[in-house]
């Protein structure tokens, strides 16, 4: 039987930009943005007042299976994107065991086809020695490096593997960038009693620099397609400016809200790596994502339980869940002024999805996938713990009012979550990447799809 939703008299944010407008769907696929107003439908909804945004795709998360399912799982973790209107995830290679070769790959998408409610793909890790599995991944957006502390095998920090994987491999890569030599000379120079505060003084803004510097000159060296993970100084922004076509970078919400004050009213919640920096560099980081030397936002969401959460620094885990809430931060911004609709759809949808060669995402158009989010600007909701979606059951940005909220999610046109309610337990699908379709070139008035 056919599937048919008519979504009428809605502000839909095309390509193109906004316009009020009827978006049928037709089996999954958007079918028309310009449909009749008397178009027939199996599902008719007068959404007037109503914004209309493509699925945000989410290209950084840890969601903690398999290994670490206390934490989080693909269940609970896809049940918090649904409800932030999150219909797509890439999810990091950090896993227990580590994703790092294709058979472990392809346990995760095993794992996600029985309990993801979005669609999701998986990154492969990088290590010292695995370059023969990164060459032969399939299936994957891309390769995943940490150039800097990590857990396991994952930690990258040798020049030659580092020059071996950027040469030899054809996979987009991505990195967390932080020098760990830097990392490791400051905590010895702050000796051993270390307070929460020392967090951001061991991972300092010379870590970042030097570290995403580094992973510059190996990606335009090698001519290799290049994705700054998490940007968080604004020390690292000249080097973003000097490159285009190869290079693309990202901001998480905490690295343009919080900063080192924060730190005695939330202590470890905040807790990152990268770490927390300044105030100006929230300011700086967020001009930089308005005027295009950062193409995406994403989470890092990377959920610990508060138990953990309250051990004693240094023992307390670094990392937060953000997926549920990010989009109301930036809808609330939009409502204050501070950027657009059209922004925060190319940020969230549109960029991640050419990033990463996505097929058939991230956009409001003839032929897509429809991975929708209907939002009610004017709504405004205090974040509270109880009600989060995640297993983790807590957010740092917990107290706050944000106005402009998801209140109808779906899923290659089927409903995810409606009204504060997860409205389906039938999984998603497998994203499929085409690495051709990938990058972002910049331009005199921004960014476009390459």
């Amino acid at each position: 039987m056919s599937r048919t939703l008519l979504v009428r008299n809605v502000t839909a944010i095309l390509p193109s930009g906004r316009v009020e407008t009827n978006v049928l769907v037709e089996n999954g696929i958007i079918a028309s943005v310009d449909a009749a107003p008397n178009t027939q439908a199996s599902e008719v909804i007068d959404a007037k007042g109503l914004v209309l945004f493509p699925g945000l795709i989410d290209d950084q998360v840890h969601f903690r299976e398999p290994g670490l399912t206390h934490k989080e799982d693909l269940l609970t973790a896809s049940q918090a994107c649904a409800a932030g209107g999150v219909t797509s995830f890439l999810e990091m290679p950090n896993t227990k065991p580590a994703a790092i070769n294709q058979a472990l790959i392809e346990g995760k998408y095993a794992i996600a086809a029985g309990k993801s409610i979005v669609n999701y793909g998986f990154y492969i890790g990088a290590t010292t020695n695995n370059v023969e599995d990164l060459k032969k991944a399939t299936g994957v957006p891309g390769i995943k490096i940490f150039i800097g502390s990590s857990t396991g095998d994952l930690l990258v920090d040798d020049q030659d593997a580092l020059e071996r994987i950027f040469a030899e491999t054809t996979l987009p890569i991505c990195a967390h960038c932080e020098d760990e030599t830097t990392v490791r000379a400051n905590q010895a120079r702050l000796g051993p009693d270390l307070k929460l505060h020392h967090h951001s003084m061991i991972r300092d803004v010379v870590a970042a620099e030097i570290a995403t510097r580094r992973a510059l000159d190996l990606a335009k060296r090698h001519k290799h397609r290049f994705h700054v993970l998490h940007v968080s100084t604004a020390a690292e922004l000249p080097y973003l400016q000097q490159h285009d076509q190869l290079i693309t970078a990202e901001l998480c919400p905490h690295h343009w809200h919080f900063h080192v004050g924060d730190y005695e009213r939330l202590g470890s919640l905040i807790q990152m790596n990268p770490s927390i920096k300044s105030s100006e560099d929230n300011a700086k980081l967020w001009q930089a994502l308005l005027d295009g030397t950062i193409q995406v936002v994403a989470t890092d969401h990377a959920p610990h339980t508060l138990e953990e959460k309250n051990q004693a620094y240094p023992k307390s885990p670094s990392g937060l869940p953000a997926v549920e809430n990010y989009f109301s931060l930036l809808l609330d911004r939009a409502a204050r002024g501070l950027c657009t609709w059209e922004q925060i759809a190319s940020w969230t949808s549109d960029a991640p999805a050419r990033v990463w060669g996505i097929v058939g995402k991230g956009r409001i158009a003839v032929g897509y996938d429809a991975d929708l989010v209907l939002v009610d600007p004017n709504e405004k909701r205090v974040i509270q713990n109880e009600k989060q979606f995640t297993k983790a059951k807590w957010s740092p940005w917990a107290g706050e009012t944000l106005q402009g909220w998801p209140t109808r999610v779906w899923v290659a046109g089927r409903t995810v979550y409606q009204d504060g309610r997860i409205a389906t337990t039938l999984p998603g699908d497998r994203l499929q990447f085409d690495h051709t379709l990938g990058g972002y070139w910049k331009t005199p008035n921004g960014v476009g799809p390459k």
